[in-house]
């Protein structure tokens, strides 16, 4: 649930209400009522108006601001491989795998057979 005073934008219309999509607002209110579809009430400033909105309707700025800065840094690194020719990095962003470089080899520590040993007995006791 969003805080009052947080402000959003509108990204959507689903009810057709002539809502101002891509226009920021703030809410301003809770709708409580049980029979009723909104879940806000938005203040547009830019309208100079009062709505109200269903929760899909409507997003966090900071959260698109995020999906907007990730869209740009793909789109740079994409950019980046082809201009480099690095095949291996433009097929692991094609496929969404994640940029940060993983570790080839694990550190695990090896049990002497002795320690080993202790362990599993000390599991098979409790």
């Amino acid at each position: 649930m969003l805080k009052l005073g947080e402000k959003i934008i509108i990204v959507g219309d689903s009810f057709e209400q002539n809502l101002p999509v891509g226009d920021y607002g703030y809410i301003i209110a809770y709708d409580r009522n049980n029979d009723s579809v909104f879940d806000y009430i938005i203040r547009v400033p830019k309208a100079n108006r009062q709505f109200y909105v269903s929760a899909r309707d409507i997003e966090r700025e900071e959260k698109l601001l995020a999906l907007e800065a990730e869209r740009i840094e793909r789109e740079a690194l994409i950019d980046f491989a082809l201009a480099t020719r690095n095949e291996e990095l433009f097929k692991r962003i094609m496929n969404g795998e994640s940029t940060a470089f993983k570790d080839g080899g694990e550190d695990k520590e090896v049990m002497s057979r002795d320690e080993f040993i202790r362990q599993v007995n000390l599991k098979a006791w409790i």
